[in-house]
């Protein structure tokens, strides 16, 4: 292999599947793997919502197709990797990106909301994970982008169930690296801070002053990150150039 940065970067002839893309991070990563070759399946929950960042990638005369499922049904996450596998013939990427947040203290946490944020940020994960790596590594080559979250590491008590989500899963993306290391399969964590999309849409909105205080001490840049600055992290973290590493958390915080 030539090691240049058009060649390790390049990800022509690859297949990547992105869950949750129909929308902010996961849209984002869907455009910015397509945009350097390879063939994306944008997730959603329906096929609507994929849409939007089909047409973003096709404007840009790249190739992606729709898969749809909630994540929060058992077995859905088995179901995505072998629709991708059927309709591509391989697998070669997935981006973990779709989860599930619901803000509440220890106290407050219904059981309802608990095994919900379970479902679909661990349960799903399993499912994706024994499905694709099995093929990945009989391949040769594979590559897992789990997008983990800086309170995996650092909880806020409002968000418990989600960090301990988060935490939970990049420990199966620690022992699937160590299990899978030898293969040519390599899966990391991409862990973002405070990111302006929809999720924080009503917040926003609703209090722009607060806001904006809030913001300006979340991290030392003093301002929420920007999906598409997700980019590039996720994009050496699914190809050639991160060949020697697995089982790392790389934090894009804005410095926290």
């Amino acid at each position: 292999m030539q090691y240049s940065p058009q060649t390790i970067f390049d990800l022509t002839g690859r297949t990547a599947l992105v869950t949750g893309s129909s929308r902010g991070i996961g849209a984002a990563i869907a455009c910015g793997l397509a945009g350097a070759g390879a063939k994306v399946f944008v997730h959603g929950q329906s096929k609507a919502s994929t849409e939007d960042t089909l047409a973003q990638i096709r404007a840009a005369g790249a190739e992606g197709e729709a898969v749809f499922g909630d994540l929060a049904i058992k077995g859905q996450g088995r179901k995505l990797i072998e629709e991708c596998e059927r309709r591509a013939d391989h697998l070669d990427i997935l981006v973990v990106n779709a989860s599930a947040q619901i803000n509440a203290p220890l106290a407050g946490l219904t059981e309802a909301d608990l095994s919900h944020q379970i479902d679909v940020n661990l349960r799903s994960t399993i499912d994706m994970l024994q499905t694709c790596l099995p093929l990945m590594a009989a391949r040769g080559w594979g590559r897992v982008v789990n997008i983990g979250s800086i309170n995996q590491s650092g909880p806020k008590p409002v968000v418990t169930a989600y960090a301990a989500t988060k935490a939970a899963q990049h420990n199966l993306i620690q022992s699937q690296a160590r299990e899978y290391a030898r293969s040519g399969v390599t899966l990391n964590t991409l862990s973002p801070g405070l990111i302006d999309t929809d999720r924080n849409a009503d917040r926003k909105s609703s209090d722009p002053e607060a806001w904006g205080d809030y913001v300006s001490t979340a991290n030392w840049m003093g301002r929420a990150g920007n999906a598409e600055e997700m980019i590039g992290a996720a994009l050496l973290l699914a190809s050639s150039a991160s060949s020697f590493m697995t089982g790392e958390v790389v934090t894009l915080s804005g410095g926290y």
